[in-house]
């Protein structure tokens, strides 16, 4: 049986649950307190040693420790729907905007708040090892986040879909950053006609309520 270690609260395992929605693929979840600390503990260091969530542990007893693995695996062993493209131009936009999504604004808002939340001090980066927080790296992440809002607005003009003619990963990776960025108090407004659009449309898969 696959089983996902997830975290509801948390923006980067529900990449994965989208995504698992999405292929309908059938699975068990396992919980993690994050707040708890239980990421830390010993018991879920032998599972993923990264402390991170998602892991996904597959059906031959592999475990895989983080999104991309995780995508990588399951558009293999489910290539239907085709989410990573399915000809080489296709797999080469998705893979140039995923990535983008995920240092634009990913981890845009991740600088942001870890170096400003005070329930984080000393936890800047996720994963086994602490570090300090850096308030000056707040205010660069909150100014990153609201430019990329403005570069995929921009992006979907005339749009569906964030990458190719279709719905993909890319779509996916993007509603999780543009709901997370909520937490630093960003989001889609009169100035971004094309993201409240977009995101209006993917609301509509059930996926999305995951």
């Amino acid at each position: 049986m696959i089983i996902l270690y997830d975290c509801a609260t948390a923006p980067s395992p529900r990449r994965a649950r989208i995504l698992l929605a999405e292929k309908g693929v059938v699975h068990e979840t396992a919980q993690i307190d994050l707040r708890a600390g239980e990421q830390m503990g010993e018991a879920y260091r032998q599972i993923n040693p990264q402390c991170t969530v998602p892991a996904l542990r597959t059906a031959e007893g592999v475990m895989l420790t983080d999104n991309a693995a995780i995508a990588a695996w399951l558009e293999a062993h489910f290539p239907q729907p085709p989410l990573l493209g399915s000809t080489a131009l296709e797999k080469a936009d998705i893979a140039s905007w995923q990535w983008r999504i995920e240092f634009e604004g990913l981890i845009a808002i991740a600088e942001c708040l870890r170096n400003s939340s005070p329930g984080m001090a000393n936890r800047a980066l996720p994963g086994p090892v602490d570090y300090p927080q850096i308030p000056e790296l707040a205010q660069r992440g909150l100014a990153r986040v609201q430019q990329f809002f403005a570069v995929l607005n921009e992006r979907l003009q005339g749009r569906d879909f964030v990458a190719t003619d279709r719905f993909s990963l890319a779509d996916i990776t993007a509603v999780v950053v543009v709901d997370f960025a909520r937490i630093v108090k960003v989001k889609p407004g009169e100035q971004h006609p094309n993201l409240l659009r977009w995101r209006a449309a993917m609301a509509q898969r059930p996926s999305m309520s995951l």
